[in-house]
């Protein structure tokens, strides 16, 4: 079976680009497999996705030759091979369900991933951990160990090679510093309340606000708190008859599907960062 690529490409728009790139993989015997792409009429930029057999040459051979035809068009591309999973660390606090969630799609062979290590500042899950056979940091917090915590974090993240970080309700705010480091490559998942009905409880607060939707937001983690590049959102409708129960059980139940979407859908390489937005090739 040839091997099997996944291209992801955004430039300033111009005539010719589906055909040059068609062109380039044809001359190498590149089988386009999947292809998607979009103009974004606002800013001039042109997004792609290309999804390729080709056997005629190796991944660092690929590359180079990519580097050379992208030059020209201002490309920023990724080349990855898709027969390797995405090596991810994933980051908990108290609340697992989303931890739950994604173990369970990971082994169940739902997610193309390499879980590597879970890290958390409580002990709650490590024996969840040690049941899927992945590696548990704990690591507690305090103001005052913050910065020794985070750089610790990040020895983890480097040495296990991380191209994902997960904060599956990871109830600690990151540094600016620590935001810059994964730009592009931390998804957190939160529920979309915000800006109201912030800080504790928020299902306590909404339920005796009498709200009608509750839903989660995943998005891109940035130095602006709960403000990067959105990925997905959902929403779910309720009624007077909703206890603070049904409601957070029924929002967690949501955050769990968004976050899982968005983890699916970064690490199939199908979202690219536009600006403040994001482009999501499903």
């Amino acid at each position: 079976m040839n091997p099997v690529y996944t291209l992801t490409l955004s430039c300033p728009d111009r005539l010719g680009l589906v055909h040059a790139l068609s062109g380039f993989l044809l001359e190498r015997s590149g089988n386009i497999e999947e292809a998607a792409q979009y103009n974004d009429a606002s800013t001039g930029l042109f997004f792609m996705r290309v999804q390729f057999a080709c056997s005629k040459l190796g991944f660092d051979e690929l590359k180079s030759q990519l580097s050379d035809f992208a030059a020209p068009y201002q490309m920023q591309w990724h080349l990855r091979a898709q027969a390797q999973p995405m090596r991810t660390v994933i980051l908990v606090s108290k609340e697992g369900h989303c931890l739950n969630d994604l173990l369970f799609r990971w082994k169940s062979g739902l997610l193309p991933l390499d879980i590597r290590a879970i890290i958390s500042n409580h002990r709650d899950f490590y024996q969840l951990a040690a049941s899927y056979n992945v590696p548990f940091h704990h690591l507690p917090v305090t103001a005052a160990t913050k910065a020794q915590v985070e750089s610790r974090q990040m020895e983890i993240i480097d040495s296990e090679g991380a191209e994902l970080v997960v904060l599956a309700r990871y109830m600690q705010i990151l540094s600016n510093d620590l935001c810059q480091k994964l730009s592009g490559r931390a998804i957190n998942i939160h529920h979309s309340f915000l800006p109201s009905f912030k800080g504790a409880k928020p299902y306590y607060q909404a339920h005796d606000r009498g709200v009608k939707l509750i839903g989660a937001t995943a998005h891109y983690v940035t130095a602006d708190l709960d403000e990067g590049p959105i990925i997905e959102q959902d929403v779910a409708r309720v009624d007077h008859s909703k206890t603070v129960e049904d409601l957070t059980a029924l929002g967690r139940d949501t955050e769990s599907q968004v976050l899982a979407r968005a983890v699916k859908w970064h690490s199939e390489h199908r979202v690219l960062i536009n600006g403040h937005k994001t482009v999501i090739f499903k």
